[in-house]
């Protein structure tokens, strides 16, 4: 009888709890939501970032308020939401940085597996290759062999050490074997000039810095590092296209939250996102600048994370990169 009796307790507990979580979840959101982009006003991440911001607010009810929190390759913006409540009211929307940094920092500044909760990848944002007019080159393959043909002549730009562009070039050394020497930029801007200049010969690029210099053929580009030809480019071929399987360089971004968040409000906010980005005018406003919008569960999302920080993990190791 006693046991019963507590058994009932115990099953009232849970069924208050759930019933208390439930409803907070329905309320939610009851106040403005922040969104941290751990970078500069101007870049890839704030583009999408206030676009998202406008389109995820008007679906989940409130104001989503971007808020610009760069430094130290996006660990300042991200050690905000690590140390907020997990009550949805703080996210973060980041770039592969997210993933490198883990590997590529000693130590490492978090844990991404611990300590955020990803929700959702909102968009892909593959690179495009892009090497310099006096190549006369317009294929991978013609690259790969004037890298072999003319060994230590290759010059490759990138906007920083630990880049998409700095390990896609990387990576791309390891699987051809040319040799080419990184020059790093502070940002993207700087290195195309040189291309033109063919002080660098080739560079990982995200579409949108590459997109004003190839639109006027100043700089040649060569191929996609997707798993699909982008709208922007329609007639450059892939990397698979052109004999590299299996060779992405993807400048995606994902949602996350402080870890903790309430399933039910991660349900939530996953099914808002999708809902926004299902929407024409911001599937437009992103496909100006190269990207495309995607949508995941927290479930995929997490997976896709977990696969990036690898394939990156095991570039910087056999790279032997590293950070100065």
């Amino acid at each position: 009888m006693e046991n019963t009796t507590f058994l009932k307790a115990i099953l009232g507990v849970l069924v208050a709890a759930t019933l208390t979580a439930n409803a907070f979840a329905d309320s939610y959101p009851t106040r403005p939501i922040r969104l941290i982009l751990p970078y500069n006003p101007g870049g890839i991440v704030d583009f999408v970032g206030r676009e998202l911001a406008q389109h995820l607010g008007a679906a989940i009810g409130q104001t989503i308020v971007p808020e610009n929190r760069p430094g130290a390759g996006a660990v300042v913006g991200t050690d905000i939401v690590i140390r907020s409540p997990p009550d949805g009211y703080t996210l973060l929307l980041v770039d592969p940085a997210l993933v490198i940094n883990q590997t590529l920092l000693d130590p490492p500044p978090y844990d991404v597996f611990k300590d955020l909760d990803a929700i959702s990848v909102v968009s892909s944002a593959p690179n495009v290759v892009v090497v310099s007019q006096a190549l006369n080159i317009t294929t991978l393959p013609q690259l790969v062999a004037y890298g072999k043909a003319n060994p230590g002549k290759l010059n490759y730009a990138s906007p920083g050490v630990g880049t998409t562009g700095h390990l896609g070039a990387e990576m791309f050394k390891l699987r051809t074997g040319i040799d080419a020497t990184h020059v790093p930029y502070k940002g993207s801007g700087g290195a195309f000039p040189d291309i033109i200049d063919n002080k660098v010969q080739f560079t990982f690029a995200s579409i949108a810095s590459a997109l004003p210099f190839t639109s006027d053929n100043r700089v040649v580009p060569v191929a996609v590092a997707g798993d699909k030809r982008s709208p922007v480019y329609p007639n450059v071929p892939t990397l698979e296209e052109q004999g590299f399987p299996d060779f992405a360089v993807d400048t995606w971004l994902t949602l996350f939250a402080p870890a903790g968040l309430p399933l039910e409000i991660k349900n939530k906010l996953d099914t808002t996102v999708n809902a926004a980005l299902a929407k024409p005018e911001l599937k437009a406003a992103l496909a100006t600048i190269g990207v495309e919008p995607r949508g995941t569960s927290p479930a995929e999302a997490s997976a896709f994370v977990r696969a990036e920080y690898d394939k990156w993990r095991k570039i910087i190791i056999e790279a032997k990169i590293k950070y100065n």
